[in-house]
């Protein structure tokens, strides 16, 4: 079975394809192909049904006379899907309403959707959503304190985000550590231009710092994090209306907002030679994310390890030492040969020094490869 995985971003569309024994399904699969259309809106590729048309047209040439048996989407919130679902006009109607609660992700996901239908309109195909993994949530974590009856009509409550990501790569940390999934307790961090922390508890999320929206928590590139309402409350009285609102704090806001750019690298370069926006940025985001780590720590029951992921998380070491470091008071310690070495590694490394309290491992994500697996689950029951 070959099957195409989607996974849209706000300005990118990544894609992959994976082939799959038809005769076992079950059996791990093999990457084929895989690539990026990046900088959508910024030049003639002008949205992600048309940087899906320039991907047909590698497709078809790459992959010659073989022909796609299903696709896969990621579709980053789910609203009240509990697991992957083959996506029909009635899925889709549904994934329309959530567009709102996830402008970046969900509104070029449906985009993909609609393209991938026109152009193979007779493919399965299912959506794999963020969500997912974070419905195992308590009560007492994912409810709002609210009044109940305005959070049951619109569906309010702790949704949490980056699911796919944090399964795959708290799975593979388990492995490493030689703990049973089921067994593993850990704080997962996926730090990349949005950015989240999970609690793991015995292989399940039981906190996360994303919300309702993924707006929530963490300084991320462009997003806010953690505001008090009220700065809203008084924007609004000032005469900003919600439009201006959601554009602030989805897109100009964060890192964006602190250091005059999104880009971790740019920022960190621009901090190393004596910038002070970009240094206040870093110190800002770190401190949210160390606040964030420390909870989860007492949350999940006293972690197994620390797992970093996702674009930063992956590849920035100075943003990781940074991070560590404050991280000293519950005995952690990096190691900064190791940390410094591991950039650009498509391997799992361990990262903290021996002796420290807590095993912090860097562990590349791969949404892509995860996305294809449930594909292939949710098509071979029909």
């Amino acid at each position: 079975m070959l099957v195409l995985v989607l996974n849209p971003g706000s300005s990118s569309l990544k894609y992959a394809v994976w082939q799959f024994d038809s005769g076992n399904l079950k059996a791990s699969g093999q990457e084929v192909l895989r690539g990026a259309v990046e900088r959508i809106g910024e030049s003639e590729v002008t949205d992600h049904a048309v940087a899906l048309e320039s991907i047909v047209k590698e497709l078809s040439s790459l992959l010659g006379e073989r022909k796609l048996e299903a696709i896969g989407h990621r579709v980053v919130h789910g609203g009240r899907f509990t697991g992957p679902v083959l996506i029909d006009s009635e899925v889709i109607r549904y994934l329309e309403l959530l567009n709102p609660l996830a402008p970046l992700h969900n509104v070029p996901a449906v985009l993909c959707i609609h393209a991938a239908t026109r152009t193979w309109p007779q493919v399965s195909q299912v959506a794999v959503f963020d969500t997912s993994f974070h419905r195992t949530l308590p009560e007492h974590v994912w409810r709002y304190a609210l009044p109940q009856g305005l959070c049951r009509q619109y569906g309010i409550r702790r949704y949490g985000f980056h699911g796919i990501s944090v399964e795959h790569v708290g799975q593979r940390a388990a492995r490493m550590l030689g703990i049973p999934w089921e067994k593993f307790d850990g704080v997962i961090a996926h730090l990349g231009n949005g950015a989240s922390v999970t609690a793991v508890h015995g292989g399940q999320s039981v906190d996360t710092s994303m919300g309702f929206t993924p707006l929530e928590g963490l300084v991320m590139g462009t997003r806010s994090g953690d505001v008090d309402p009220g700065i809203l409350i008084f924007l609004l009285r000032q005469g900003l209306c919600a439009e201006e609102l959601d554009n602030l704090l989805n897109r100009d806001s964060g890192l964006k907002a602190l250091a005059g750019d999104n880009d971790m690298r740019t920022i960190t370069t621009s901090a190393a030679t004596g910038d002070k926006d970009a240094q206040l940025a870093l110190e800002t985001a770190a401190h949210r994310l160390v606040r964030y780590i420390g909870g989860y720590h007492v949350t999940c029951g006293g972690a197994n390890a620390i797992v970093l992921t996702g674009g930063i998380g992956e590849n920035s070491a100075p943003f990781r030492t940074r991070v560590l470091e404050k991280l000293a008071p519950l005995g952690v310690k990096i190691d900064p040969v190791v940390n410094e070495t591991v950039v650009g590694l498509k391997e799992a490394r361990v990262v903290s020094a021996p002796e420290s309290s807590i095993p912090v491992l860097v562990v590349p994500t791969d949404e892509q490869a995860a996305i294809a697996k449930a594909t292939v689950a949710v098509v071979s029951t029909q």
